[in-house]
């Protein structure tokens, strides 16, 4: 499939995201499909950083800052002023990381969506709160060492399935994405834009210096979450309709994992006891998608 998009850029050059950077690969691909007609609201996060201090931006676009537990309520509010203009043309992105998200601002995202808010959200997941120095969130992987879990006190509870989440309220779409898959990426963020009502979707977005690998590892490691069935990439409508967009090759978790000096500690016995959660995990998928093991 080629890259259907405009090649119009929405960033400028000369972002301050660390080299290899997934967030700065996803919000690239994400503004050529969503285009210059965007609001963006960016609660506290990487984002935040990487954006350049005001008055500067790398952001062709309107950009609020806001803080780190309110992306849901600010959009919210944004959308309402909007359609009190008359400006139904204008969409309104909230762009948070997995800590504003999956944990700090899961509050004002679960209320906006309970309401069925006009305005897409997105979720760029890095596994952690990269922007602070690591720590844990509850999106960080089971078996993932953070400063917070550092040493043999590694992380011992599996991440949350936000996506799950989000259906338990039945928005209208939710999805999975990764930057090591523009095309699907771009398809879905067009898909999202062209509808109404509450609208998610989660980015799989590699961070070379939270998870210990070499910057030009960045999308390989993306690429091989999907390929090892760790980041599925599917989209559900009205919470009910499941669809799977990537039937991956199915290679065993190690080949991931011995990738990154975040996993370096686990052992065989631990690797085999996470490719019986991912196996676990990948079926349920496919019985909710319709698919069923011979």
């Amino acid at each position: 499939m080629r890259l259907d998009t405009v090649d119009q850029e929405y960033m400028y050059s000369g972002h301050v995201g660390c080299p290899g950077c997934g967030a700065a690969i996803a919000m690239r691909f994400f503004l050529k499909a969503i285009g210059k007609r965007t609001i963006m609201v960016i609660p506290a996060c990487c984002w935040s950083v990487i954006a350049g201090p005001y008055p500067q931006s790398t952001l062709k676009i309107p950009v609020l800052h806001t803080a780190f537990e309110t992306g849901g309520a600010v959009a919210t509010g944004v959308r309402a002023a909007l359609d009190i203009k008359g400006d139904s043309e204008t969409t309104v992105v909230t762009w948070a990381g997995d800590g504003g998200t999956f944990d700090i601002g899961f509050q004002a995202l679960s209320g906006a969506v309970e309401r069925n808010e006009n305005f897409l959200y997105v979720c760029y997941d890095n596994e952690a709160y990269m922007n602070t120095g690591v720590q844990r969130s509850s999106s960080t992987p089971y078996g993932a060492w953070t400063t917070t879990t550092p040493g043999q006190e590694w992380k011992r509870l599996r991440k949350k399935n936000i996506v799950e989440a989000l259906c338990a309220h039945r928005i209208p779409y939710a999805a999975t994405a990764s930057i090591a898959f523009p095309e699907d990426l771009v398809q879905k963020a067009k898909k999202a834009k062209a509808m109404t009502g509450s609208r998610f979707i989660h980015i799989f977005s590699s961070c070379p210096t939270g998870w210990r690998m070499p910057s030009e590892m960045s999308v390989k490691i993306a690429r091989m979450a999907v390929q090892t069935n760790i980041f599925p990439l599917y989209e559900v409508e009205e919470g009910l309709r499941y669809t799977i967009n990537y039937t991956p090759k199915g290679y065993l978790v190690n080949e991931y994992f011995r990738l990154q000096g975040r996993f370096k500690h686990l052992t065989e016995g631990d690797l085999a006891s996470i490719q019986e959660m991912v196996n676990e995990d990948w079926e349920l998928l496919r019985r909710k998608a319709g698919e069923y093991s011979s």
